[in-house]
């Protein structure tokens, strides 16, 4: 039967029913039970084959598929036997009541603030969609209602549960379903909860995380810790937050996080199940290629792990490139971290996008309110978001801190294009009416009138957005900003220039070199930015003859003379910066 390779399937019935490319990740059925872990969180990047793995736990155990033994012939799931030589998994296919949930819809829909109004009226909104999607699995079981087990008293509740039910309420509620379905099956329930962290990235994204915590601790509590009617908890997501945060009773949690052996090879595609698939479509001879785009990712010790979501696109796309997995994902929260981060933020990413790794110390347990001023906090937040990849660690040892420091670098292709593009809306590079493209226009045609003024209107109308990091003070300010300005340098001109720079300290200085590809066509450019001293200048003017003078001194154009580039084809600039003014001199 002809295989399809259609994308957005995360129903694991409907992929079976239209037979649509799937590679057998039912194992993970067999060794989650065989685990035994009352409640297990699992963190993994976006379209890793989180929901689809879910759905398959629940189509395995869920007595609404009983009898569906079909759905699973041929699987893994289906061979897998216990140590005395018999399925005995199979006999558990169909028997047990199964809740399956998911908070990827949980959201506020606001923009952030920072008035009490706002953020009331954004956790509200959260709250409703949580208490829309308790209805929906109530819903799902009012067939129950019906059973001579409940009581009337089981029966009232059932119907007080709709979309502006009280807080309260909604913290027990899936436990009381829970409770019902045990009376009614004398089973106890497997509780499902995919994409557990979309509301608290949402939290912390749009400004009302304490609220939040106060709310989803509860519910985390009453439907995970003190529910026994519960036979198993499964979560997942993609980050682990800080047990402190929402987890701080369930001391039960068993956390794998992407570093973990557990479980590794059950999300994600291994580079011989990607290699086989492209073989068996004829695309063999793409998988260099493929493997330069979107290899990169490792879990436990099992490197070569592809993203599901865009290897089934390459395929069903006749073999195309592109960033697949970019077009799915909602970037807006590591693109505000970085946006809004420090200097060494701003440093690191500009060798990211120039093919460089860089070191840091890595804690998966996220806190959020530590990513603003915290850069190894980004840093770990974008390891497993999969931005970025391990590329070595340094054992730890009976003296750390149980915190690795771990090299880091762009997971690959795919996701270096993706922070190229947060980088150009930035400045909306692509725009034509983009006051940076003409900026970029009056640098090549060497008019310095014009780059001042176009600098001054990119200041005025980015500063803020470089700036608006809790904590960020006065003195960093210009220096935040252009380094932003370089990365936008950076994706803008790449193709054209080789684009290096030199930063050095907290006083302003930053020299930037662009270097033409080709010499005949472009000439090359020098840039040195100082931020205006009142102790040692009196006027911007100054600032901008101190950057000239600093270029002739330190002898920057020595490099590209080196490299053949004749002193009559290399431009030199000053950049002197006082708050959001700028001036710039030749």
């Amino acid at each position: 039967m002809e295989v399809k390779h259609g994308l957005g399937y995360q129903n694991y019935e409907d992929m079976m029913a239209n037979h649509i490319f799937y590679i057998d990740k039912t194992d993970f059925v067999s060794e989650w039970w065989e685990y035994a872990d009352k409640v297990t969180l699992i963190t993994r990047p976006r379209r890793f084959g989180k929901t689809l793995n879910m759905s398959t736990v629940e189509c395995f155990f869920s007595n609404r598929y009983h009898g569906r033994g079909d759905l699973f012939e041929g699987c893994k799931v289906w061979e897998a036997k216990s140590p005395s030589g018999e399925y005995t998994l199979r006999n558990l296919q169909g028997t047990y009541p199964v809740i399956f949930m998911s908070f990827a819809g949980a959201k506020s829909g606001y923009e952030e603030s920072t008035d009490s109004k706002s953020r009331l009226d954004n956790i509200e909104a959260v709250k409703t969609a949580v208490k829309q999607i308790i209805t929906d699995v109530y819903a799902n079981f009012r067939d129950i209602i019906q059973s001579e087990k409940l009581s009337d008293k089981d029966r009232e509740y059932f119907a007080s549960i709709n979309d502006n039910m009280s807080d309260k309420t909604a913290h027990t509620a899936i436990r009381r379903l829970c409770s019902a379905l045990e009376i009614v099956y004398e089973k106890k329930v497997i509780v499902l909860l995919d994409e557990y962290d979309t509301p608290m990235q949402e939290a912390w994204l749009y400004g009302y995380w304490e609220e939040a915590v106060a709310f989803f601790r509860s519910f985390f509590v009453n439907t995970f810790k003190y529910n026994e009617s519960m036979e198993r908890g499964l979560i997942t997501g993609i980050t682990r937050v800080s047990k402190e945060s929402i987890f701080s009773e369930l001391n039960h949690l068993k956390v794998v996080t992407t570093t973990s052996a557990k479980y590794a090879t059950s999300f994600g595609f291994t580079e011989e199940e990607v290699f086989k698939a492209l073989d068996n479509l004829g695309f063999g001879e793409c998988k260099e290629g493929v493997k330069k785009w979107y290899d990169g990712f490792t879990f436990g010790k099992h490197s070569d792990i592809y993203n599901p979501w865009s290897i089934a696109a390459f395929m069903e796309n006749g073999a195309r490139y592109e960033a697949y997995w970019a077009n799915t994902s909602s970037n807006s929260l590591v693109s505000q971290l970085i946006q809004t981060g420090d200097v060494e933020a701003k440093q690191v990413v500009e060798d990211l996008l120039d093919g460089k790794s860089f070191t840091a110390v890595i804690d998966e347990q996220i806190v959020f309110n530590q990513l603003r001023g915290n850069t190894n906090a980004v840093w770990s937040l974008l390891l497993a978001s999969g931005y970025l990849k391990i590329i070595d660690s340094e054992p730890l040892t009976e003296e750390g801190n149980g915190k690795p420091q771990c090299t880091l670098a762009l997971t690959n292709k795919e996701v270096l294009l993706v922070f190229e593009d947060m980088v150009k809306d930035w400045f909306k590079i692509d725009a034509k009416d983009s006051p940076y493209n003409d900026f970029v226009k009056a640098m090549l045609l060497d008019d310095v009138d014009y780059m001042t003024e176009f600098m001054n209107e990119i200041a005025l109308n980015s500063f803020s957005s470089f700036d608006i990091a809790k904590g960020a003070s006065e003195k960093e300010h210009p220096e935040r900003f252009y380094h932003g300005f370089v990365l936008g340098l950076m994706v803008g001109l790449r193709d054209r220039f080789e684009i290096t720079s030199n930063r050095e300290s907290g006083f302003g200085r930053y020299d930037v070199v662009l270097k033409p590809y080709d010499k005949e066509k472009d000439y090359a450019y020098i840039i040195e930015f100082k931020v205006f001293r009142a102790a040692k200048e009196k006027t911007l003017e100054e600032t901008v003859a101190n950057a000239l003078s600093q270029i002739e001194e330190k002898q920057y154009e020595a490099a590209l003379a080196a490299n053949g580039i004749a002193p009559e084809r290399i431009r030199k600039y000053g950049f002197a910066f006082q708050g959001k003014m700028c001036l710039i001199g030749k």
